[in-house]
C-alpha cells in the first residue's frame, strides 16, 4: 500500500475524512505526511490541517506528535508480525526454506510500507514507554525468535548456539539490508545486485559458520 498522493494535490487533506473517524484520519494523515517529508518533517498541527481539523481536534485522540506516532507504528508492528507469520508459515516445509521466505518477508515489508517501517523504526517514540506498541513489536520479534528455535534445533545439543542470540544475529542482518537496500522512499543505497540476494548470501554465510546442517553454498 502507497501512503503517497498526487503531487498536483500535494496540500490537500486526504479524501476519507468522516466526522467519527478522526483517530483513523489523523493516522492516515501522518503515514502521507510521513511519506512525502519524512518523520521530522512534519508537526502535530500539521497533520491536523492535512486530516481536515482544527489543530485542537487531534486532543481528543492523541496526547501529542509522540502518540500520534505510537499508534502509527502500532499499526505497523500488528502488519508485519501478520507479514512475517504468513511467511514462516510454521517452518513449513523445513527450517531454512522458511527462513528463507521470513527474510524476503521482512524486505517486502520495508519496501511496500515505508512510511510504516519508518514509523516503527525511525519515530524515536520509546517502545517501553507504550504497553500496546512494546507488545506489538514482541510478538513480530517471538516470529524471528520461532525461526531461530527451530534452525538451531538443526544442531547438535552440545554445539547449539543460544537461540536468541540466533534470532537477534538475524534481525540485525535483515534490518541492516532493508533499510540500506531494500527501502521504498528512495533513501536506499545502490547494489550490484537485490537485496534478496544480499540478505540470503548474509544468512548462508552466517548459518554455515554456526554449523546449521542444511546451510547451501
Amino acid at each position: 500500500m502507497s501512503w503517497s498522493k498526487d503531487k498536483s494535490g500535494e496540500g490537500d487533506a486526504p479524501r476519507g475524512y468522516h466526522h467519527g473517524n478522526l483517530r483513523e484520519a489523523l493516522i492516515r494523515a501522518a503515514l502521507e505526511l510521513i511519506a512525502r517529508k519524512g518523520m521530522a518533517g512534519f508537526t502535530f498541527a500539521e497533520a491536523a490541517r492535512f486530516a481536515g481539523v482544527s489543530p485542537a481536534a487531534p486532543y481528543r485522540h492523541f496526547r501529542d506528535r509522540d502518540e500520534l506516532m505510537a499508534s502509527v507504528a502500532l499499526r505497523g508492528f500488528e502488519q508485519f508480525e501478520a507479514a512475517l507469520k504468513r511467511a514462516w508459515d510454521g517452518g513449513r516445509p523445513d527450517a531454512l526454506t522458511a527462513l528463507d521466505r521470513l527474510g524476503k518477508s521482512y524486505l517486502e515489508f520495508a519496501r511496500g510500507e515505508p512510511a510504516l517501517y519508518s514509523a516503527m523504526f525511525e519515530a524515536g517514540v520509546p517502545v517501553g514507554a507504550n504497553a500496546s506498541l512494546r507488545e506489538a513489536s514482541a510478538r513480530a520479534f517471538a516470529v524471528l525468535r520461532g525461526a531461530a528455535d527451530a534452525v538451531c534445533a538443526a544442531t547438535p545439543a552440545a554445539v547449539r548456539p543460544p537461540a536468541l542470540m540466533v534470532a537477534l544475529h538475524i534481525w540485525a542482518v535483515a534490518h541492516g539490508v532493508a533499510s540500506l537496500f531494500g527501502r521504498g522512499d528512495g533513501a536506499q543505497r545502490a547494489l550490484p545486485m537485490s537485496a534478496e540476494e544480499l540478505l540470503e548470501a548474509h544468512l548462508l554465510v552466517y548459518l554455515r559458520g554456526l554449523g546449521i546442517n542444511g546451510a547451501r553454498p
